[in-house]
């Protein structure tokens, strides 16, 4: 990817658009984006910071969204049909991860911190890692708690256990069923909903 040449800047690719020091004002460098780094087409070229260590950091950053981005693109995505359902998935998901993060987090023991480059002292990046993950965790749950989901959902269940109910009433008055015969089947429906 390095091997690009100034003069092959005119391929519709995005350019580097740094200030020229030499130039009239507005005149801008027309070099491709990262022309002479790792990453081509993000940021600025090699002879305007392109390769510092910050710029290689925003560029790979970038280069993740833009992939991320290319990928949600092509995904099948289908309606939500139980968002309560969904969200307490993800809270699971959510907690399973702070639970990951934190066995890590443990093994370090007495090692969160190190000395840096610079020889200043530096925290793990596990402890951000963890921090943000109980972060999360406490979002999600306090937004579960917020939205009373477990009272919905209970709430959802009854109605479909009515729905149920009365289903079976019209199923076994079109069967012509009355009697001790429909108070069994009654009985066997009920058992078999608080089993299941």
């Amino acid at each position: 990817m390095s091997g690009l040449r100034p003069e092959h800047a005119g391929d519709g690719k995005p350019r580097c658009g740094a200030q020229k020091r030499q130039g009239q004002p507005g005149d801008t460098c027309s070099l491709v984006a990262g022309f002479g780094t790792d990453h081509v087409g993000i940021g600025r070229c090699k002879f305007h910071g392109g390769n510092t260590r910050n710029q290689r950091i925003a560029a790979a950053a970038e280069l993740a969204d833009l992939e991320a981005r290319q990928i949600l693109a092509t995904l099948d995505v289908t309606p939500v049909g139980d968002p309560f359902a969904a969200l307490s998935r993800l809270a699971g998901q959510v907690v399973a991860w702070q639970e990951a993060i934190s066995s890590i987090v443990n093994d370090l023991g007495d090692r969160i911190r190190y000395e840096g480059a610079a020889g200043s002292e530096q925290l793990r990046a596990e402890i951000a890692l963890y921090e943000r993950a109980m972060d999360r965790t406490g979002h999600v749950l306090g937004l579960i708690a917020k939205l009373g989901i477990e009272d919905r959902m209970a709430r959802v269940t009854e109605r479909q256990a009515d729905a149920l109910v009365s289903a079976l009433e019209a199923a076994l008055a079109a069967a012509g069923v009355t009697g001790q015969a429909a108070d069994a089947a009654r009985k066997a429906a009920a058992r078999h909903l608080r089993a299941v």
